[in-house]
């Protein structure tokens, strides 16, 4: 609730925060959604997301503060310069209990027949290690054994645009992309954030991450804390999405 009230007054400064609320089973929770038109509104919106929520038992600096904090300075960066194409802004509630508030957004918008252009799940975004484990042991012959990258997971359906979002970014961070077929099925790892459900929704989406428990031993203990984080990486990843998104 502290974090939520937080949310709200510094994406409320920027212009009106809707409180999209939702019922999944018996759990209630609150999505907050700040939209910006861009200098072209009339093209599909480009939907960038961070979760605001954490487990229980952890201090959560980079699952998902690390996350929160880029999806702030990106909101601050294009409302000061609109980019080419409307985004909104969400920060989802309960991803921690099965992605419930991206699951009844994705679930709404497709109802309602809204298209978007992507989504962007920002998932723990500010650790960096010098080894890097992987869910098959032969990823680590194509992407290395050091975890000094950030990744960006797509469907198929965004694999077209991984290349470019991939070359952009890389002006700021070393970017590394995984395009996964019929929605990341089999390989469970790459499904447990916000962008899941806007790909079972038939939505183009991708995860940018720092490969989360693969990397972080921090994962989900009270250890996850804002010492343990390489801030440099995170500056160099927001100015990365910066530009990597606003191409699109």
């Amino acid at each position: 609730m502290a974090v939520r009230a937080y949310l709200i007054e510094q994406l409320g400064a920027l212009g009106p925060v809707e409180e999209h609320h939702f019922h999944e089973g018996i759990d209630a929770g609150t999505n907050l959604i700040l939209r910006l038109p861009g200098q072209r509104p009339e093209l599909n919106p480009l939907l960038v997301a961070a979760h605001y929520d954490g487990p229980l038992h952890s201090i959560d600096a980079d699952d998902n503060a690390s996350g929160l904090a880029a999806l702030i300075e990106l909101a601050v960066h294009w409302k000061a310069q609109p980019p080419r194409r409307p985004v909104w802004i969400v920060a989802f509630d309960q991803e921690e209990w099965g992605m419930l508030g991206s699951t009844a957004l994705a679930r709404e918008l497709q109802a309602g027949g809204q298209t978007l252009k992507l989504m962007v799940s920002l998932e723990m975004l500010a650790y960096t290690t010098e080894t890097q484990n992987y869910p098959h042991p032969a990823m680590k012959a194509i992407y290395g054994d050091r975890g000094d990258f950030i990744a960006v997971v797509g469907n198929l359906g965004a694999g077209a645009m991984l290349p470019g979002l991939a070359s952009r970014m890389g002006k700021h961070v070393v970017t590394k992309v995984l395009p996964v077929p019929d929605a990341g099925r089999a390989i469970p790892d790459v499904r447990l954030s916000d962008h899941s459900p806007f790909w079972d929704a038939g939505y183009d989406a991708v995860m940018v991450t720092d490969t989360s428990f693969l990397r972080n031993p921090h994962y989900h203990q009270m250890s996850d804390t804002i010492d343990t984080l390489d801030l440099p990486f995170l500056a160099a990843v927001t100015e990365g999405l910066k530009e990597g998104l606003g191409g699109l």
